[in-house]
């Protein structure tokens, strides 16, 4: 068995369900606490079509947007981020996005959105009047409701005081801070454009302007010590903030980590410094709620939540990805990535800007559940499986025997919740399910 490496997941892509699909089906043969899973199952419609059950009710939705450009793309980064123009064309971006939105409208109309996240690249490139237009775009085209949760993620090297404070007018509630480290050795490995000091001032300025800031935090770092580790948890818990995110660093291809790869820690050394971040998150008060996420009660990422628990999100924006639900199938969707062309190709409203349009078919959805699912410390009830999927709980239950008996499953019949070994070798516990 391997232990699981934290996945990084770009915001409306979570993990990687695009492409790696499968399915395992079977029934049991003797009682068992799987039993309990299969209860209620067939009071569902089934449609040939696409293999899947009748959805009876549609998931919560949210919003995703992409911002590509970056000051420079950092070496570790397989995300769609692109190096900035001398003056990046927000006019001709947010023409796109209005046009992308407008031609996606009809997929997900009447629908309620709960939370909003704008990510990138590097969203805290655009200016306040930008992120007005942008946020006044979505009110006046979705039906949002008043509380929901609206992030910006921002690089603590192109932020100032003004421009947070006018995210925050413009009704920006949740910051995401990419911090990565307190260490200008590290910082500078990591290809990083801001210091240890610019990140302790950009961490004051967000927390000053609204009312939730999340700290990004990355560790088995290039020559990274367990004390270089344990200094960078410390310090950003003790700025005070109700949400951690901690990323193992890992060399992903198609980046010039993996073209020249830097020496890490060892994998025992990263098992250490995982366990010993946990320690220090619990003691602060944040619990670990998600394979990658610390949060205090009540601060938990609601839209990263929606994605763990198979929620729809639109993707709106170059190379954003995307989940809609109707009710007789699951589709999803990609944009092109390229931030040129997908904007000629919004503004032309022909459909090109959509890349790629799939239904996903019932040989796939057990993986894509479960490859989110799982990564909730808590679990989901049994219920989500088929609420969600449109899938009969009897298309698990060899791989759910099986996850079961090998300790990695939770016994009790009502959830679907991976146990402490479960969790540590988490890959191998959703790749049951292929």
């Amino acid at each position: 068995m391997s232990r699981v490496i934290p996945i990084i997941p770009a915001p409306g892509m979570p993990g990687a369900t695009v492409t790696a699909t499968g399915t395992g089906t079977a029934t049991l043969t003797s009682t068992s606490a799987a039993d309990g899973r299969v209860a209620g199952s067939s009071a569902q419609t089934h449609d040939k079509t696409h293999g899947l059950t009748l959805l009876s009710a549609l998931p919560p939705l949210s919003v995703y947007i992409h911002v590509p450009w970056c000051v420079r793309k950092c070496p570790y980064c397989d995300f769609n981020s692109h190096e900035k123009p001398a003056v990046i064309p927000e006019k001709q971006y947010l023409d796109a996005l209005q046009a992308d939105l407008e031609q996606a409208l009809p997929s997900i109309w009447g629908r309620q959105v709960s939370t909003v996240f704008i990510g990138g690249g590097t969203p805290s490139l655009l200016s306040g009047q930008a992120i007005d237009r942008l946020l006044s775009l979505l009110r006046s085209h979705l039906n949002l409701w008043p509380d929901a949760e609206i992030t910006l993620e921002a690089n603590p090297g192109t932020v100032e005081a003004g421009r947070f404070q006018a995210y925050a007018a413009s009704g920006i509630n949740r910051i995401s801070l990419g911090i990565q480290s307190f260490n200008d050795t590290h910082l500078g490995a990591l290809g990083r454009i801001h210091s240890a000091d610019q990140a302790r001032v950009a961490i004051d300025m967000a927390q000053r302007a609204v009312p939730r800031v999340n700290l990004d935090l990355m560790f088995a770092l290039p020559g990274q010590t367990l004390a270089q580790c344990v200094a960078d948890a410390t310090e950003a818990l003790r700025a005070g903030t109700e949400h951690l995110s901690m990323y193992q660093l890992t060399l992903e291809p198609n980046t010039v980590f993996a073209k020249y790869p830097p020496v890490l820690p060892d994998e025992d050394l990263a098992a250490d410094m995982e366990e010993v971040i946990e320690g220090l998150a619990s003691a602060a008060g944040l619990v670990r709620y998600e394979v990658s996420a610390f949060a205090k009660p009540a601060a938990q990422a609601r839209h990263n939540v929606n994605y763990w628990e198979f929620g729809d999100y639109l993707g709106l924006g170059p190379g954003a990805h995307g989940k809609i639900s109707f009710p007789d199938k699951i589709v999803r969707q990609a944009r092109m990535r390229q931030p040129d062309s997908w904007m000629r190709s919004a503004i032309a409203r022909d459909g090109s800007h959509v890349s790629e349009q799939r239904v996903l078919t019932g040989a796939e959805l057990p993986f894509e559940f479960m490859l989110n699912a799982l990564r909730l410390r808590r679990g989901v009830a049994c219920s989500l499986y088929t609420e969600r999927t449109g899938q009969p709980m009897a298309t698990i239950t060899k791989a759910l025997q099986k996850a079961t008996d090998r300790g990695l499953l939770s016994a009790d019949p009502t959830i679907l919740q991976a146990t402490a070994q479960g969790w540590r070798f988490l890959n191998e516990l959703q790749s049951l399910f292929l």
